[in-house]
């Protein structure tokens, strides 16, 4: 047997922290690696048409499973592609590997063809950015990657020039056990008790919940029975909080409905649960403030705080509820519930009026028939824009289903390339890509990607031919929409000319077959819904600076615009209200 190259070596390590696939594009720099791959069993080259793909769909297969995902591109312009899907990963906190490959080590700093420094490159969205220069730094450095991608939770980049990956490994090199997961934190029993003080004081809590809730749901609830708090949530925290919770009280944010503003506001104790939630407007600036973060560096960087927990939340709470009395006065908490509801009740009717008639179709119309077809167990991955108000109003959550969008970073074209990820982490399982035609149209390349290894996933177009959040972008601003137009092609048609299913809906009556036949065939299909342009309405009060970003200046107002079964869920929990 002959002796072990560096690119040998750097996949059976990837193999033994987990990773079972590598995607990318190939390439000259990248040889070595791609035929290590090609004769090892433990891990698959995922081939995409796009870098940037392949760095968003190990982000999602990361975040749907909390474990190593890893990526590659070669030297100069293959790894750049890398960096916008490396930016969401990282913002995401789901811990990706990347390899960047890189020119012959003996051409760089001499401007040699490609040349970049992607060691420098990548700081920004990395915790960990390091050349491989020698073989004699392996397996070191790519240990170190690893344990900080996990670790800390986000992106480690390791460039390796491919005259490097080709030469033996070093002789008698430590290779040592590797960490595969994180482990909780406890906050210490000072701040456990300085917390329960503040919440036995307090009269009114609410808790507003993030992404850092997930696999809290259990203790979230008991704790908010136990002190009759109002439970909101930020976009991320909905697929965790918002299923079998009588404390519901809706979504803050711009995209927000229900009370969930008005809960933080109103309250005398808010408890910032697991979210780095960035629109600090909407946050109180004279409510005492608790926040519990896995990560010391989100504490107090968005609200001023009165105590700052550095815990996961399940844990923080399971150390917590025990120690708090219970509170009986659930007059603040039903008074939230009853003004959910009735906020809910005013903004239902955004699609009924003669929805089976309206053409081009409503697209909140696509998302709730949507939602009703769906599997109950079925991945959402939205683009950025108007899917993600469908997304956030719409998708009914329920502890089985998750909703993967790039949330945080704000990268158009996310969401296809995610549904990649998804899908190939469990082929079984219905994936449904929400994409815009402006998203769908920035990497509509790897569509193909779907045909070539037969996945199965869904992609339903909102397709109102623009890019519907910046048009109302402009129009806040009182600036005429200019570049937003976007001139489209029958997407159903070039679905089918790749070899997929398509189906192009132009009429509501079609819409719910056009899905069901969509989702009984068993390989890649496209449902082309051509919808309204038009079809969101916003207050006469909003102003620009709270559209533009994303961001909120003086009113605290949120898009209009209906919220599916959110009403239903609310006139449930009206039933947990005592009758006078």
């Amino acid at each position: 047997m002959g002796k072990q190259t560096v690119a040998e070596q750097f996949v059976d390590i990837l193999v033994r922290a987990g990773v079972r696939r590598l995607y990318g594009v190939v390439g000259d720099s990248l040889n070595p690696i791609v035929d290590a791959i090609r004769r090892s069993r433990g891990i698959d080259w995922i081939q995409v048409r796009h870098e940037e793909t392949a760095a968003f769909a190990a982000g999602a297969e990361a975040q749907l499973t909390g474990r190593l995902a890893a990526c590659a591109g070669s030297c100069g312009p293959g790894n750049l592609h890398l960096i916008n899907g490396l930016y969401d990963a990282h913002r995401s906190m789901a811990p990706v590997l990347a390899l960047a490959s890189h020119i012959p080590s003996s051409e760089i700093g001499t401007g040699y063809f490609q040349e970049t420094h992607p060691d420098q490159l990548f700081r920004e969205c990395s915790h960990y950015s390091e050349l491989i220069s020698n073989p004699e730094q392996m397996p070191r450095v790519l240990q170190t990657a690893i344990q900080h991608a996990i670790g800390r939770g986000g992106v480690s980049v390791v460039s390796l020039p491919g005259d490097i990956a080709a030469r033996p490994a070093p002789e008698r090199a430590v290779e040592h056990a590797l960490v595969t997961s994180r482990p909780t934190v406890r906050p210490g029993d000072e701040e456990i008790d300085e917390l329960a003080r503040m919440v036995d004081q307090a009269q009114k809590v609410t808790l507003f919940c993030g992404s850092g809730t997930a696999g809290a749901h259990a203790e979230v609830m008991a704790f908010a029975e136990k002190v009759k708090s109002p439970v909101g949530h930020a976009l991320r925290g909905k697929e965790h909080i918002q299923y079998d919770n009588p404390f519901d009280v809706g979504m803050s944010g711009l995209l927000g409905y229900g009370a969930a503003y008005e809960a933080t506001q109103e309250c005398d104790l808010l408890l910032l649960l697991g979210t780095d939630f960035p629109y600090n407007a909407f946050l109180p600036q004279d409510v005492r403030t608790v926040q519990v973060d896995v990560r010391p560096e989100h504490l107090g960087r968005r609200s001023k705080l009165d105590l700052a927990v550095w815990g996961d939340v399940r844990e923080t709470l399971r150390c917590l509820t025990p120690r708090v009395r219970v509170k009986t006065d659930r007059r603040f908490l039903d008074r939230m519930l009853k003004k959910h509801a009735n906020a809910l009740e005013g903004v239902v009717k955004a699609y009924t009026r003669k929805v089976d008639k309206h053409v081009p179709i409503h697209p909140e119309y696509v998302a709730s028939v949507l939602d009703e077809e769906a599997a109950e167990d079925a991945v959402f991955t939205v683009d950025t824009g108007m899917n993600n108000v469908w997304a956030a109003r719409y998708l009914t959550p329920n502890g089985r289903r998750r909703v993967i969008g790039s949330f945080t970073h704000g990268s158009m074209a996310n969401a296809l390339p995610q549904a990649i990820g998804a899908q190939l982490l469990d082929p079984g399982r219905q994936v449904v890509s929400m994409s815009g035609d402006g998203g769908l149209a920035m990497l509509l390349g790897d569509f193909l990607t779907l045909v070539q290894y037969r996945l199965p996933v869904k992609v339903v177009l909102f397709d109102n031919s623009s890019l519907g959040m910046v048009e109302l972008e402009m129009l806040v601003s009182g600036l005429p929409s200019y570049g937003t137009a976007n001139h489209n092609p029958d997407f159903a048609a070039l679905a089918q000319a790749a070899g997929a299913y398509g189906v192009r809906v132009e009429k509501p009556k079609h819409l719910r077959s056009a899905l069901r036949d969509a989702f009984r065939h068993k390989g890649p299909a496209l449902v082309d819904v051509v919808t309204d342009p038009h079809a969101l309405s916003i207050p006469p009060k909003i102003k620009a600076e709270m559209v533009t970003g994303f961001a909120l200046s003086a009113s605290k107002m949120v898009i209009d615009g209906g919220v599916g079964k959110m009403l239903q869920m609310a006139r449930s929990n009206l039933r947990n209200v005592p009758r006078p």
